[in-house]
C-alpha cells in the first residue's frame, strides 16, 4: 500500500468512525510568535485540547503536515526527516482508551494489513511519587487485541531508555511498561516540572518490528522497543490526556481527551518492511529523478540524496504555505535547507537546473491530495528557482575560500566572512569544514556572534535619525503616509489572509511604499477591497494613540503585530488605531513611529486613499506604491 494510500484509507477509516475530516494548518502557525514551525499534529489543536469548542465536532481527523527544523543535522540516516505528515484523530471529551486502541490496531493490521507478529507496545507504568497509577486498563485492551489475533502478550515492566538496555526484552513479552520519560505526555518534559493547571496523560506507543534487522551493541547491551539499533521503530502514539496538575498534585480532567498521531512515512515504511523511508511512495521518486539527473545510484550516494530528498519536500511546502528565502526565521531555515540541498546536488555533480526538475516531481506526489500545492505549483517553482540561480553564483567561489584556509583551520572572523560575503549560513560552512576536514576550533560561535552584533551596531548607527518602518522624515504628510501605511497593511492580511507579512516600506512626501510576502499578483477586485478598507477606517476618525510594553509581552501576551526580532529593544512602542465605541483595534503594530493623532486628517482636502500600482518586487514579495490624493 502507497503512502497516498494509506493516508486517504486512514481518513477513510475516521470518518466511517464519527470523525469530522479537517484541512491541515500551514507550516507556520498564525497568531503565534512563540514557534516558527508546526511541528506536530496536535499543536493547532491545543485551545480545542484544552476545553474550547471545536466548530466541527468532538470527533476530529486530519493529516498534517509538519516541520522540526531542529532535526536539520541527523538527516541522512534511514528514518530521520525536517518534513513529515503526522496522521491525527482526537476525541474532545468523546470515546478514550476501548475506542481508540482498538480502532488503531484494526487499521494497522486490517487496513494497511501489518501483521499483527511485528507490532509491539508500550504503556506508562505509573509514577508513585505523584499518585498515578500504572495504565493497567490500556495494556488488558492490548492483551485482548493480540490474543485475538492468537497471540501471547505478556507485559514487561521496563522503567527507562536505559533500564531496557539493560534488562531486554522477556520471552512472550509484547506489552512493555516504560517512566514518565517515555509514556507521559504534556507540552514540556519532565512531569515533576509540571505547573499547575496544566493538562497531561499517559500514553501509549505502538512500535513496528523489523525482525531481519539485528541489534548493535552500540546503542545499548540489549535491544527493547525504544532501542535507537532500528530493529523497532514507532509508528503511532495514543495521548490519553485524564490529569491536571493542581496545588495539591494530580486530578482527573472532567473531560478526557484522546490525541493519537501516527507516523504517515513510517506506518508506508513498515508496510513495505523496509525501515529506509526513502523508500515510500512520496520519496523514492524524488531519489530516482535524482539518480537520473546525476547518473549516480542510490546506493552510493545514499546520504546525499536523502538530504536533497528531505530538504525539498519541506521548502516546497514551506512555499506553499507563503515562506520565501531569506536571513529571519521561517524564510532563514527555508534558505538553510535549500542551500544544503544545492550542496549536496553538487557533490552528486549536478550544477544547474536542479530544482527545476525536482520540484515538479514533489508537487505531483502532493497536488492530487493537497490543493494548495497545485494551486500554487508554478509560484513555487519559481521561487525555489531563483533561490538556486542566486546561491550557485557564490557557492563555488565560497568552497573555494573554504579551500585556501584547510591549511590553517577556520575561525568566528572566517566563518563571518563567508556569512557576510559569500552568503553562506554558518552551519553550512561548519559542515562544509568538517567535511573537509578542516579545523573549527570549539569557540568560533562566540566569535562569529561577536563579528554579528559589531554590524548590527553599525547598521543601527547607519540608521540614526531614521524612524523605524522606512520613514524618512517628520513633516505633517510624512506622518500622514506612516499612519496609512498602517491600515494598509492590517487591510492586506484581512483581504488576502494572514501569511500577508511585511518586508519594507518607504515613506517620502509623495507617497508611499511597502513590501509584502505574497505570491500571486492582486486582482483589481482585490485591490479596490484594500482601498475601500483604508477609506472607510479613515471616514471612522479612527484614534492614534501608543504605549510601550516588553517586548516579549507585546509578542506572546497582546499578539502585537510586528517585524519581531533584535531590532527591537527590551521595550517597544505599539501603535493602537482604534475607533471610540469599539473594543478592539483595527490595526495594533509595533513601531518607533510618528503617526497622527486620528485618521481623518488622512482626508483633509478631501483626500482619499489610492493604490498607484501593484507589482512583483522580487519572488514571493509584492509591492505596492499608494498616495493620498
Amino acid at each position: 500500500m502507497t503512502a497516498q494510500e494509506i493516508r486517504q484509507k486512514y481518513l477513510d477509516f475516521c470518518k466511517q468512525n464519527g470523525h469530522a475530516i479537517i484541512a491541515r494548518a500551514p507550516l507556520v502557525p498564525k497568531d503565534d510568535p512563540t514557534t516558527l514551525f508546526t511541528g506536530s499534529g496536535m499543536q493547532a489543536l491545543m485551545p480545542y485540547l484544552l476545553g474550547q469548542e471545536h466548530p466541527n465536532g468532538k470527533r476530529l481527523a486530519d493529516s498534517q503536515t509538519c516541520l522540526r527544523a531542529q532535526d536539520i543535522e541527523e538527516i541522512g540516516d534511514n528514518r530521520h526527516t525536517t518534513f513529515f505528515e503526522m496522521l491525527g484523530n482526537w476525541s474532545l471529551g468523546d470515546y478514550f482508551k476501548a475506542d481508540q486502541l482498538p480502532w488503531f490496531f484494526d487499521f494497522l493490521t486490517e487496513v494497511v494489513g501489518l501483521d499483527p507478529n511485528r507490532l509491539y507496545v508500550t504503556c506508562f507504568m505509573g509514577d508513585e511519587a505523584n499518585g498515578i497509577p500504572r495504565d493497567e486498563e490500556s495494556a488488558k485492551i492490548w492483551k485482548d487485541l493480540f490474543a485475538a489475533k492468537g497471540i501471547i502478550a505478556e507485559t514487561q515492566d521496563i522503567g527507562s531508555e536505559a533500564d531496557g538496555a539493560k534488562k531486554g526484552m522477556e520471552p512472550h513479552a509484547r506489552i512493555f511498561y516504560y517512566d514518565a520519560s517515555k509514556n507521559w505526555w504534556w507540552r514540556g518534559d519532565k512531569i515533576n516540572d509540571m505547573p499547575e493547571g496544566e493538562p497531561g496523560g499517559p500514553d501509549s506507543e505502538v512500535f513496528y518490528e523489523f525482525d531481519y534487522i539485528v541489534h548493535d551493541p552500540k546503542y545499548g547491551e540489549k535491544c527493547h522497543p525504544n532501542c535507537d539499533c532500528g530493529r523497532y521503530m514507532e509508528i503511532g502514539n495514543s495521548v490519553f490526556m485524564e490529569y491536571v496538575k493542581t496545588a495539591q498534585g494530580f486530578a482527573k480532567l472532567p473531560k478526557q481527551n484522546v490525541d493519537f498521531g501516527g507516523g504517515l512515512e513510517r506506518i508506508a515504511a513498515a508496510a513495505i518492511d523496509d525501515p529506509d523511508v526513502f523508500k515510500i511512495s512520496v520519496m523514492k521518486p524524488i531519489v530516482t529523478k535524482l539518480e537520473e539527473i546525476s547518473g549516480k545510484n542510490y546506493e552510493s550516494h545514499t546520504e546525499s540524496m536523502r538530504v536533497i530528498a528531505d530538504h525539498l519536500r519541506a521548502a516546497t511546502f514551506l512555499a506553499v504555505d507563503g515562506v520565501v528565502p531569506s536571513n529571519k526565521e521561517q524564510g532563514y531555515v527555508m534558505r538553510r535547507l535549500l542551500r544544503r540541498a544545492i550542496r549536496f546536488a553538487f557533490e552528486l555533480g549536478v550544477e544547474q537546473n536542479f530544482l527545476e526538475q525536482i520540484v515538479p516531481v514533489i508537487a505531483d506526489l502532493y497536488h492530487a491530495d493537497f490543493p494548495e500545492v497545485a494551486e500554487h505549483r508554478e509560484e513555487v517553482i519559481a521561487v525555489l528557482v531563483k533561490e538556486e540561480k542566486v546561491f550557485r553564483q557564490t557557492l563555488r567561489k565560497g568552497i573555494r575560500e573554504l579551500e585556501k584556509l584547510k591549511e590553517n583551520g577556520l575561525t568566528g572572523s572566517d566563518l563571518f566572512k563567508l556569512y557576510d560575503t559569500y552568503g553562506f549560513p554558518v552551519e553550512l560552512s561548519v559542515e562544509e569544514a568538517f567535511k573537509q576536514e578542516i579545523t573549527v576550533p570549539d569557540n568560533w560561535r562566540e566569535e562569529f556572534d561577536a563579528h554579528m552584533a559589531e554590524q548590527r551596531q553599525r547598521s543601527q548607527t547607519a540608521a540614526k535619525g531614521v524612524f523605524k518602518g522606512g520613514l524618512g522624515g517628520k513633516t505633517d504628510q510624512h506622518k500622514k503616509y506612516h499612519t496609512a501605511t498602517h491600515l494598509m497593511y492590517q487591510s492586506l492580511r484581512t483581504v488576502l489572509g494572514d501569511h500577508v507579512i511585511q518586508h519594507g516600506s518607504n515613506i517620502t512626501e509623495e507617497r508611499l511604499r511597502f513590501d509584502f510576502s505574497h505570491t500571486d499578483k492582486m486582482t483589481p477586485e482585490q485591490i479596490k477591497q484594500v482601498e475601500d478598507m483604508v477609506n472607510e477606517q479613515i471616514d471612522k476618525d479612527l484614534v492614534v494613540t501608543w504605549e510601550e510594553h516588553p517586548t516579549k509581552e507585546a509578542i506572546e501576551g497582546l499578539h502585537v503585530l510586528g517585524a519581531f526580532g533584535d531590532r527591537y529593544g527590551d521595550v517597544v512602542k505599539c501603535y493602537r488605531m482604534q475607533a471610540k465605541d469599539s473594543d478592539t483595534p483595527f490595526s495594533f503594530e509595533i513601531c518607533g513611529g510618528p503617526h497622527v493623532d486620528h485618521t481623518a486628517q488622512l482626508a483633509e482636502g478631501g483626500k482619499r486613499f489610492k493604490i498607484l500600482k501593484e507589482e512583483s518586487s522580487s519572488a514571493g514579495i509584492r509591492r505596492i506604491k499608494a498616495v493620498l490624493q
